[in-house]
């Protein structure tokens, strides 16, 4: 049967080393490593940006960060760049939400095309083109949120009961705030299935019943494990720091020849706090437990796809917007360049018999957030939009078939927003850092006249020794940035023709009643 409906689930900051199936020892998540046994798990897999905001606008566009511009958290995507939703859309298709997107509105430019609040394209544009089942972006209080009307319905009597119920625990003297860190291994005070995780299964698994044999595509994206490092009973306590991974770090990586940006990173207030071994042994075991649990309800998700009959016929994504540092490399959060940031778990199932000799198949070839909306184009056998999408459909590599494939990921950051810019005492203005990865080396190359970083994977796979800086290394350091180079002149600028169009109108003057140059 052809694919018919496609689920595109996302969990926010999920390390890719945070899933049994990829290594994790003591992380056992079943039904992840149930989804990777029906379909492919892409172990190289790599967003465009180690932040929210800029990578999941590469995820919905299907574009680097340097092509839609959307560079940082609260940055806007552009009222002119093309979505997910909108492509659906052109073929009376709806791109549904149950979850966090971070879309922005482009303010600015609805306000040029004089779109006001009465409008409906306004409300789809303020979405990205999603329609909304539900959205819930989480990491502060949204009291006007239907989650939080759904709370306030349950007895959590409050005007912000996220804040006051789901991230917060009860302590010996009365409720504490879940963003202290030392509060991470004690349980939310919101029951389990009241919490986020829970609701959002919930509202997706609604969807999927109301929708009957309607095809659909839904964008089910979850909160958690981010921080707030705040779990529900019983997964907060169920695991200890001896089941976690060791931290990955190094004296030499805050030495006096660390990489200043590397240096000025660590010494943000996140950073500082996770140097502390009490820091990374409170909230690793808790990170840990909210992973358990959003495995445990993906679960609940898979038994409603079966019972519904949707395993036939739905193209199920799996991925996560970025991972997290948990003290690695002296670092809390994101947004650098580390694999433990930029490396995220990806799992792709589809329902085509094409696809049944690569069931349960781990794909070493490298995959890009970018590669979800040509992959989803293609499953329903849509217009690939080619001027527009930098990214390529997957479709190819489940099926089995031969083809040519990238040989280097990339991914970028706009550090302007960070302390560690003014520390460095650069004034306010365009501030940026793009990566090329290949299978041996990570290339880093950072504007404001900073020299470049450079690891070899092949001698140093934690990445804790960064060769820049090293003369010797100047020979590798020009091949990479001539990589880099390459790539960037292959990004997609021109997207408002398509590229028939654009054969169209070659030499096409004469037709047009221009003669010019004739003698």
């Amino acid at each position: 049967m052809a694919v018919r409906n496609v689920l595109f689930v996302m969990a926010d900051q999920f390390r890719w080393d945070h899933m049994s199936c990829a290594g994790h020892p003591h992380l056992p998540t079943p039904n992840l490593d149930a989804l990777a046994a029906r379909g492919v798990r892409f172990a190289q897999a790599y967003v465009q940006s180690g932040i929210c905001g800029p990578s999941r606008m590469s995820y919905y566009t299907g574009r680097y960060v340097s092509s839609h511009g959307a560079t940082h958290n609260r940055v806007p995507l552009s009222v002119g760049e093309v979505t997910l939703g909108w492509h659906l859309r052109e073929t009376g298709k709806a791109l549904a939400l149950a979850g966090k997107t971070h879309v922005l509105p482009d303010a600015r430019g609805m306000k040029r095309l004089q779109l006001d609040g009465q409008h409906d394209l306004k409300a789809l544009l303020d979405e990205g083109w999603f329609t909304l089942v539900d959205r819930h972006d989480g990491h502060h209080g949204e009291p006007d949120s239907a989650y939080a009307d759904w709370l306030r319905s349950k007895g959590y009597d409050s005007p912000d009961p996220w804040t006051d119920y789901v991230i917060a625990v009860d302590g010996p003297d009365g409720p504490l705030s879940g963003w202290k860190m030392r509060n991470a291994r004690l349980p939310a005070r919101v029951k389990e299935e009241h919490s986020e995780t829970a609701y959002t299964t919930d509202v997706a698994i609604r969807f999927m019943e109301e929708r009957g044999d309607e095809p659909w595509v839904l964008h089910l994206s979850y909160v958690k494990p981010h921080w707030p490092y705040i779990a529900p009973a019983p997964w907060h306590e169920k695991f200890s720091p001896g089941d976690c991974l060791p931290v990955v770090r190094s004296e030499a990586e805050r030495g006096p020849q660390a990489h200043p940006v590397l240096r000025e990173f660590q010494n943000e207030e996140v950073a500082q706090n996770f140097a502390r071994d009490e820091t990374v042994s409170t909230v690793r075991p808790a990170y840990q437990g909210l992973i358990a649990q959003l495995d445990h309800h993906l679960g609940r998700v898979w038994e409603a796809m079966e019972r519904l009959g949707r395993w036939e016929d739905t193209l199920v994504v799996f991925c996560s917007d970025h991972g997290d540092y948990l003290g690695d490399h002296w670092l809390g959060e994101k947004e650098l360049f580390h694999d433990c940031i930029q490396r995220v778990p990806f799992i792709l199932y589809d329902p085509s018999p094409e696809a049944d000799g690569t069931r349960g198949k781990v794909e070493k070839r490298f995959a890009e957030a970018v590669d979800v909306v040509p992959t989803i184009l293609d499953a329903l056998r849509l217009d690939p939009a080619e001027h527009l999408i930098d990214g390529r459909s997957l479709l190819p590599v489940t099926r089995g078939q031969e083809v040519a494939w990238r040989d280097a990921a990339f991914s970028e950051l706009d550090w302007t927003f960070r302390g560690a810019r003014r520390r460095l005492g650069l004034p306010t203005g365009h501030h940026h850092a793009w990566m090329v990865r290949t299978e041996r080396w990570k290339y880093v190359h950072w504007t404001d006249g900073l020299r470049p970083m450079l690891f070899d994977l092949a001698a140093d796979p934690d990445e804790l020794n960064d060769l820049g800086g090293d003369p010797d290394m100047g020979e590798i350091c020009q091949e990479m940035r001539e990589r880099l180079l390459a790539w960037f002149q292959g990004l997609k600028r021109r997207t408002t023709i398509t590229w028939a169009e654009a054969e169209l109108r070659t030499d096409s003057h004469k037709r047009a009643g221009v003669f010019l140059g004739e003698w």
